[in-house]
């Protein structure tokens, strides 16, 4: 990578981690350190959420799902507008009103400690996970750019993001993130306007060509439990994955805890319901458009250059012999294309499906040779965009573009490393094993928390680079347990509902998921926060109506 490149990032990541950490004078208290003093304004709390979402894991992942499978995974942010309207007017209030540090402290008020603590426990099982998710996806970059061994790009990542989010707290990670959405989106659009004019043919004809594949089929109104992205399993599915993440899982709540006041929490919370969804349709878009760009420009037959070096040493006949395939395909294919940007008419269309078919065809041949020459998963969909990046955008487009990962990435990991610290000091830490002590203490131990999160994440990262689309990983991993966890939160909003409802009725919802996940593994994930927050519901209420007798400490908002 030249030099300029590697200028662009060090400068970017410099004034990232120094701005950061001159924002940290909170943090000599536990609620400063926490909740940056419950003092960030609506708009950077706003940006800060829609931050951590937008990680590397969206500029990596999302990108390469939309090149591979088009718009319609926008459908899975269909139940995201809904999600933040009824959170605004029924958990925002009664968390930021309690005054509690987390999610899960709230529900002992509610019902009782060991209902409190599995909840918490089950987020930290699941944001630990994820957060190692978040780490694999620079880590991938780096490890296709310099060809270094995954576990060193690891730790290149995850070393330094230990070590800022240990010294600064909350309020540094927010005001971090304001910085990342800003370069985030310039970068983006950096990338489409580099796109098309690269486009050898009009972009009304580009956009045709890339529809007859599907690619821009946004909506899809089957109604099935076992395709992950349709109209239904977005606005249902997606409602109550949006509603357990954004209302109960901590590395959100503790965003808006943060808030001045309940009116600038709900305000950052609807700058997301209504921002995100043009944003990963621009995400996806730019996925669209890095597949109508290698239709016009000889594409890797495989985007991994690890796995790719792999099968060409240990099978040179097989690899020859699948390139040589390849390489026909590819001119076919472009000549295809060429001809049905000019000509108008089915039949052009169709003879570019025929032969991109084909090509996908002997690109699947490649994989698998590569998968058994390797042993692991090839299945390279998050190589597509850091290949691009590298071999095809102008100078300096290539550190802009790392520099908006890289500090995707450390703003993200902070953010959920900040998050998982909180838990684990509030509900566990300070709740069982030292109930009183000094700020001083506990914003110690808040830091050994961290780090020891830290390290979690990154053996997790070792492993999830391999597991396919980052972005679906992710979703995966919380998917397993948001919705039993929001269940427990639904149930707290029903007033006649007790403690022992609650536990026995989370550990229910969980057990249902896992047979749902383990039993019948073709029901989409979407569909598991549905079926997690159902049952707890049901249970929950049936064991506490049956007992007759009202629970004693009612939802109150303050």
């Amino acid at each position: 990578m030249h030099w300029i490149n590697w200028v662009i990032v060090a400068v970017y990541l410099l004034v990232v981690v120094v701005d950061g950490l001159r924002r940290t004078r909170g943090t000599k208290n536990l609620e400063g350190y926490f909740l940056a003093g419950r003092s960030l304004p609506w708009w950077a709390v706003g940006l800060s959420v829609m931050a951590t979402q937008l990680s590397a894991i969206t500029l990596i992942g999302t990108t390469g799902q939309g090149a591979t499978d088009g718009l319609r995974f926008v459908q899975f942010y269909f139940g995201l507008p809904i999600a933040m309207v009824l959170l605004g007017v029924t958990i925002v209030p009664f968390l930021h009103g309690a005054k509690v540090f987390t999610a899960y402290e709230f529900l002992e008020k509610r019902f009782d400690a060991k209902t409190r603590s599995l909840t918490s426990f089950l987020f930290l099982l699941s944001r630990g996970m994820s957060a190692g998710t978040i780490i694999a996806a620079p880590s991938v970059v780096l490890s296709a750019i310099f060809g270094w061994d995954l576990t060193w790009c690891v730790l290149l990542i995850g070393v330094p993001t230990i070590l800022y989010t240990v010294i600064g707290g909350v309020e540094a990670v927010a005001w971090a993130d304001v910085k990342q959405m800003v370069v985030i989106v310039g970068a983006l659009f950096a990338i489409v306007a580099v796109l098309v004019m690269r486009l050898p043919v009009p972009l009304d004809d580009a956009l045709r060509i890339a529809g007859s594949t599907g690619r821009l089929k946004v909506f899809d109104f089957s109604f099935t439990l076992t395709e992950t992205y349709t109209f239904w399993s977005g606005i249902l599915g997606g409602t109550f994955l949006m509603l357990s993440y954004f209302g109960t899982d901590q590395s959100q709540v503790q965003r808006y805890l943060a808030a001045k006041s309940v009116d600038e929490a709900r305000s950052s919370l609807l700058m997301s319901a209504y921002w995100k969804i043009p944003l990963q349709a621009l995400i996806l878009l730019i996925g669209v458009l890095v597949f109508l760009f290698y239709t016009f420009t000889p594409a890797p037959m495989l985007y991994n250059p690890r796995h790719d070096a792999a099968l060409r040493e240990q099978q040179p006949a097989v690899y020859a012999g699948l390139e040589a395939r390849y390489t026909a395909a590819l001119a076919a294919r472009d000549q295809a294309a060429r001809e049905a940007a000019t000509v108008q008419g089915d039949a052009p269309l169709q003879v570019f499906r025929e032969q991109n078919a084909a090509l996908d065809g002997v690109r699947k041949e490649a994989l698998d040779a590569a998968a058994a020459a390797t042993g692991e998963s090839s299945r390279d969909v998050n190589y597509i965009i850091p290949r691009l990046v590298l071999d095809h955008l102008p100078l300096g487009f290539a550190g802009v573009f790392l520099a908006a990962v890289l500090a995707a990435a450390m703003s993200s990991i902070a953010a959920e490393l900040n998050s998982l610290s909180t838990a684990s000091v509030v509900d566990f830490y300070q709740r069982w094993v030292k109930p009183e002590g000094s700020d001083s203490h506990y914003l110690a131990a808040g830091r050994v928390a961290t780090a020891i999160w830290g390290v979690f994440a990154m053996v997790v990262a070792t492993y999830a680079a391999t597991l396919g689309s980052l972005i679906e990983v992710v979703n995966r991993f919380g998917s397993f347990f948001y919705g039993s966890i929001l269940g427990v939160f639904l149930l707290a909003m029903i007033k006649r509902t007790r403690a022992l409802g609650a536990f026995v009725g989370l550990l229910a919802g969980m057990g249902a998921v896992a047979a749902v996940s383990f039993g019948a593994p073709q029901v989409s994930f979407l569909w598991h926060n549905v079926i997690g927050a159902v049952v707890v519901v049901v249970v929950g209420s049936a064991l506490s109506f049956g007992r007759g007798e009202q629970d004693e400490r009612p939802l109150r908002a303050g």
